[in-house]
């Protein structure tokens, strides 16, 4: 399909993956993700994504992780997971109800944004209300920005390929760590599943400039 017709604003959303300010903001101990997501352009392009989008009529969904204070309904079952129990239990992280569990506030949420939080695991699909929501909404196409690309934009597209979306993926919109392996794996596997583009295509579709 042509780029235009499969991000028709009419049957796309844009969801954002981590894009916290415990994850990638000012309160990240992920200091070389943070420092990924600025490199790549993630800090900039996404927010402009965000704002054309709803300027355009496209449905903003933020993918968001957080923990209970008391961390009941998670568990630290992998690495990446213990990792974030370590921050919550030095009162940093993503604790629902802190600061670092909140946007990164370029990026939202605006009044008609909708946010989807999740207890547990690495992808925003599993277990959560998202495939329902984009489906009410009559998306066919999903856009995802934010982090990672390691694990969780690339948990993200696979997860909307096998539930039949198209995915459209801002090359210049998400982050992996090191920036060099983010690429390998936008180029050796998420190029075999989505349609790679760039911030700048998008918005000008979307704005007709």
């Amino acid at each position: 399909m042509d780029l235009k017709d499969l991000i028709d604003p009419s049957t796309t959303v844009l969801v954002t993956m981590e894009v916290q300010k415990g994850i990638v903001g000012d309160l990240s101990d992920f200091q070389e993700l943070k420092s990924s997501a600025m490199e790549a352009g993630l800090l900039t392009n996404g927010p402009k994504l965000c704002s054309t989008a709803r300027n355009t009529g496209v449905q903003v969904i933020h993918a968001t992780a957080i923990n209970r204070s008391d961390y009941a309904g998670s568990i630290a079952n992998c690495r990446m997971l213990a990792a974030s129990k370590k921050m919550n239990e030095n009162n940093e992280g993503i604790i629902e109800g802190t600061e670092g569990a909140e946007l990164v506030s370029s990026f939202g949420p605006e009044s008609r944004d909708i946010v989807v939080p999740r207890l547990h695991g690495l992808t925003p699909f599993t277990s959560t209300s998202l495939d329902q929501i984009i489906r009410n909404l009559g998306a066919k196409t999903v856009i995802p920005i934010g982090v990672s690309i390691n694990i969780g934009i690339l948990g993200l597209v696979l997860s909307a390929v096998d539930l039949g979306y198209q995915v459209v993926v801002p090359t210049d919109a998400v982050a992996g760590v090191p920036i060099s392996y983010g690429e390998s794996i936008m180029q050796g596997t998420i190029s075999l599943l989505a349609t790679l583009t760039t911030t700048d295509e998008i918005v000008s579709i979307w704005t007709g400039n």
